[in-house]
C-alpha cells in the first residue's frame, strides 16, 4: 500500500473495497506497522506559511532536491523533486549531487515540460543551481517567475516539503534492500504517491 498512512490508505482502499469496521481495522493495522514505525519521523506541524495556491494545474510548480542517497548501479545518488502546487502531482527524476543548472533544466524540460508545458511560476530554495547567471537568465527569457522560498518566507515552501517527507519515509522504506537499485523504483513511488487521493485536492492522476 505504500506504507502512507490511516487516511491515504482509506482513501486508496474506498475506490475498490469495503468491509465493516473498515477504519477500526485500517487504524490497528497501521498502528502496528513495523516498517512504518521504524522508518516515520514523529515530527509534529510547525506552523508552515506557504505561498499562495495556483488556480490551474502546472502554471505554478516548486522545487527541491532529496541528497544522500547511496549511489545506485547507474551513478545516480539524488533526487530532482517537482511538485505542481495546485494539483500536487510530482514527478521524482533521479540525478547527480554535482549536476549543474544547464542539466535541470535539461531534464526538466525532458521530463516535465514537454507533458505540462512551461510553468508560470517557479518556487525553490537558493540551492546554487537556482541562483546561478545561467538559470536566472534562462528563466528571464521564456517569461517565468522565479521564487525563493526563504527569501519570501522564512518557513519555505510548505508543498514540496510535504512532498519531500513523503518521499524521503518511502525511500527509507525502500532502501533497506535496494540500496544500488532504488533509481529502478522510482517510477513505481511517483505512480504510488500521485495514485494517492490527497484532501485538499482531486487525485493528481485524474486533474
Amino acid at each position: 500500500m505504500g506504507h502512507f498512512g490511516v487516511d491515504k490508505t482509506l482513501s486508496f482502499l474506498k475506490d475498490k473495497f469495503y468491509w465493516p469496521h473498515m477504519i477500526i481495522d485500517v487504524q490497528r493495522h497501521c498502528s502496528k506497522c513495523i516498517t512504518c514505525l521504524k522508518a516515520k519521523s514523529r515530527v509534529m506541524p510547525h506552523g508552515l506559511t506557504p505561498f499562495p495556491i495556483a488556480s490551474s494545474p502546472w502554471v505554478d510548480i516548486s522545487m527541491d532536491f532529496v541528497f544522500g542517497l547511496p549511489r545506485t548501479q547507474r551513478g545516480f545518488d539524488s533526487i530532482f523533486l517537482v511538485v505542481d502546487r495546485f494539483s500536487k502531482m510530482a514527478h521524482f527524476i533521479p540525478c547527480h549531487k554535482v549536476d549543474d543548472a544547464s542539466y535541470i533544466a535539461k531534464i526538466l524540460f525532458r521530463e516535465v515540460v514537454h507533458l505540462h508545458g512551461l510553468p508560470m511560476k517557479i518556487v525553490f530554495d537558493r540551492d546554487a543551481k537556482f541562483v546561478s547567471h545561467f538559470w536566472k537568465v534562462l528563466w528571464e527569457k521564456i517569461g517565468t517567475k522565479l521564487l525563493y522560498s526563504n527569501t519570501c518566507h522564512p518557513q519555505t515552501d510548505g508543498q514540496t516539503e510535504v512532498v519531500n517527507k513523503s518521499l524521503s519515509t518511502l525511500l527509507r522504506v525502500l532502501l533497506k534492500g535496494n540500496k544500488k537499485t532504488w533509481d529502478d523504483c522510482l517510477p513505481h513511488l511517483e505512480f504510488a504517491y500521485n495514485r494517492v487521493v490527497h484532501k485538499t485536492a482531486k487525485n493528481p492522476t485524474k486533474s
